[in-house]
């Protein structure tokens, strides 16, 4: 099965305080085979990137409403008359707030869902051909069998 990636490349902002964010590039990336996930990369000026992966069924409920609890929790709004999906991030590392265009990321989720609809997801997943393949008897195994079975008959077998 092939697999396809869908990218947008965006500008989102990190709130640092209700009067102060910064532009953060990142990249939104979805997989047809990790068909549940939604994967986020901020370029954040460190050495490496800063990535996230969570739930796609998340944010597409965060587009609608608020939604998420723990490490990620996703919600719409309005900031400048603009209406932007928050994303408030949780890690060990510190907790951040992002706003992400609403446009753009609904945009994007439409095209991951053309490509993958949602309630497919788990044909994606190729399940069966894996459980298959670890469940057909190997070479090995075909020959094992052979040995296992008992091809003279034993000297206890009573013909004399």
């Amino acid at each position: 099965m092939q697999h396809t990636e869908v990218e947008r490349f965006l500008d989102l902002k990190l709130v640092l305080s209700p009067e102060r964010s910064i532009s953060v590039p990142a990249k939104l990336a979805y997989r047809s085979d990790d068909p549940y996930a939604v994967h986020i990369t901020f370029h954040v000026g460190s050495a490496a990137p800063v990535n996230w992966t969570f739930a796609r069924e998340l944010l597409v409920e965060g587009v609608f409403r608020p939604c998420g609890h723990g490490d990620v929790r996703i919600w719409p709004t309005k900031v400048a008359g603009q209406n932007v999906i928050c994303m408030a991030l949780t890690s060990p590392d510190g907790d951040a707030l992002m706003e992400a265009p609403a446009a753009a990321v609904s945009a994007w989720l439409e095209r991951t869902m053309r490509l993958v609809p949602p309630g497919t997801e788990v044909e994606r997943l190729g399940l069966d051909d894996a459980l298959a393949k670890l469940l057909a008897p190997t070479v090995r195994e075909a020959c094992d069998d052979l040995w296992l079975s008992d091809p003279w008959p034993s000297d206890e077998s009573g013909a004399n």
